[in-house]
């Protein structure tokens, strides 16, 4: 009885009842795609550093933890270096230059023999490796998202050049340039930002590490196996990106609580007729509340789930359109939101709801 009476509310009222369900299901779709987003760059950063097949990577003093963000202060001919040590059987300069323009994204300059003795070859899907210094490789993803084929002129670092190759995507970057000719474009002549170390087992990482350490003036390098650069790759361990998430949450919560205050509260001022009624036939203030409550819920219910489905069809449509933006929607993330929208709605209907429970039935039956 009392649910059939909630529904027939909600269904009396259809112009708030829908609004209420727009504003869960957007602040479900907010924490999804926006959380689920960063979540995807920093999982698909995480793949594409696993792909160049490294086991250990040496880092010039002062680096960040995260490879793409760091300098170009270190001298090339450290490779010669490192290549003399025991179970190192290649070594890999990389020139990093991070680039904003259009978006974000980092550019390695490489020696082709060299970064493919890592991981193996590039899988070129269409062209072949560089012809000359002007010519660039880029990742199947970036030219499906930005429609460049093999012979294209795009633009990098205010440069153009000739698009050689299109390789599979996961090793690294997403535009690979000659190292030599990076280092002329940034004026980081014979300098690199990191080398990659192919070891003859990955079990001597720590054992290359204390004998890179040992080498004089390499004692202030910054220096990681693969498996523990990867393993700090998580939201809790990148500085930002947790307190990121929350305010993300909070902004949505926020949106969602005082929706829902609104429309319960007004709700409750258009049926104080009712309610009267109900506490005249004997309804407690409990009973009331609960009332207010469950309705509250259902369109908590009905926001959360057009907030996923609506969630689920933009993330196909972004890996379509844009399939450099990863947005990870897991099953965890969906259930959390849940959680968070339904929790937030019930705060929001919390004072409606004692305030109709609080009315005298005889001044809410004179009420007009």
């Amino acid at each position: 009885m009392m649910n059939k009476m909630i529904v027939s509310n909600l269904l009396h009222r259809p112009l708030r009842s829908a609004i209420s369900i727009v504003a869960v299901a957007l602040e479900v779709t907010l924490i999804l795609l926006i959380v689920g987003l960063s979540l995807g760059m920093l999982s698909d950063a995480r793949q594409r550093q696993q792909g160049i097949g490294a086991d250990v990577v040496v880092l010039p003093p002062g680096s960040s933890a995260i490879v793409s963000f760091t300098g170009a202060p270190a001298p090339i001919k450290i490779a010669d270096i490192l290549k003399k040590l025991p179970h190192i059987v290649a070594v890999a300069p990389v020139l990093m230059q991070l680039s904003a323009a259009g978006t974000v994204e980092t550019i390695y300059g490489i020696d082709l023999k060299s970064y493919e003795s890592l991981g193996g070859p590039f899988t070129y899907l269409h062209g072949g490796p560089f012809q000359g210094p002007n010519d660039a490789l880029v990742d199947d993803f970036f030219a499906q998202g930005h429609h460049v084929k093999v012979g294209d002129t795009i633009e990098i670092l205010n440069h153009p050049f000739r698009v050689a190759g299109i390789v599979a995507h996961g090793k690294g970057a997403r535009k690979f340039l000659p190292i030599t000719t990076l280092q002329d474009l940034i004026g980081a002549q014979n300098k690199a930002s990191a080398f990659y170390l192919k070891l003859d087992n990955p079990n001597n990482a720590d054992v290359v590490i204390k004998e890179i350490k040992s080498v004089p003036g390499m004692g202030d390098y910054v220096i990681r196996s693969t498996r523990e650069y990867l393993s700090m790759m998580t939201p809790s361990a990148l500085p930002g990106l947790s307190a990121f998430i929350n305010v993300v949450i909070a902004i949505s919560v926020t949106i969602g609580f005082i929706v829902i205050f609104q429309a319960m509260y007004t709700a409750v001022m258009e049926r104080t007729r009712e309610i009267g009624i109900l506490k005249s036939l004997g309804a407690s203030k409990l009973y009331v509340v609960n009332v207010v409550l469950r309705e509250t819920v259902l369109l908590a219910v009905g926001g959360v789930i057009v907030g996923v489905v609506v969630s689920l069809i933009a993330r196909l449509a972004m890996r379509e359109k844009l399939p450099t933006l990863p947005v990870v929607v897991t099953g965890g993330w969906i259930l959390r939101s849940t959680i968070i929208a339904i929790v937030g709605a019930v705060l929001g209907a919390l004072y409606p709801a004692f305030k109709a429970a609080q009315k005298d039935p005889i001044d809410a039956l004179a009420y007009e």
